[in-house]
């Protein structure tokens, strides 16, 4: 039941992007296409679990250990560098369509503060080894459920006649911040 709380809250109560405002770059650069869109979900899960589980090996192993704690942002850090550097790599060869699609930001990964921010709140929250792993998942899962929901809108208002000043950037903000108030309709379940 713990585990389902976990996720529930990460998913839709307690979402990355729309309740604790982190990583917004690609929440905003990369929802054009709902394609992209879950490229962008896809290569951020991989890298949040991933960055998740040895990250807090690290912690816990390491800087716990040998009292580095002062450590853990730059050593985050570059594991999180690391494997963003690994998933490019992996993405140039397997899907090159993707590849190009996500473009200037794939590397934006490296610097999205959602993945050393779910890093950094697993040992915050002193969550366990699999409590983490979960966490790391539903926190990447509401992280795509969100990118792709508004994709989808903004595909949509795309084909739709804007006011001329409110086209691009100002009608997203304003999607992005209904979308929000909408995930705030789950905040009594946990």
């Amino acid at each position: 039941m713990e585990y389902i709380l976990i996720f529930i809250a990460a998913v839709f109560v307690n979402n990355v992007v729309l309740a604790q405002f982190l990583g917004i770059c690609p929440f905003l650069g990369v929802s054009k296409k709902v394609d992209t869109a879950l490229g962008m979900g896809a290569a951020v899960t991989f890298v949040l679990t991933i960055a998740t589980i040895v990250t807090f090996l690290i912690q816990k192993y390491i800087l716990d250990t040998f009292g580095l704690g002062f450590m853990q942002t730059i050593s985050f850090i570059l594991v999180i560098a690391s494997l963003v550097q690994m998933v490019e790599i992996i993405l140039k060869k397997v899907s090159p369509s993707l590849y190009q699609a996500l473009g200037v930001f794939l590397p934006l990964i490296t610097t999205n503060c959602c993945i050393l921010g779910v890093a950094i709140m697993v040992i915050q929250k002193d969550y366990n080894l699999l409590q983490s792993i979960v966490y790391a998942i539903s926190t990447a899962i509401g992280f795509a459920l969100a990118l792709v929901l508004f994709a989808g809108i903004r595909e949509q208002l795309a084909m739709t006649n804007i006011p001329k000043g409110m086209k691009g950037t100002p009608i997203a903000l304003i999607t992005a911040g209904l979308l929000a108030m909408a995930f705030m309709g789950f905040s009594g379940i946990v």
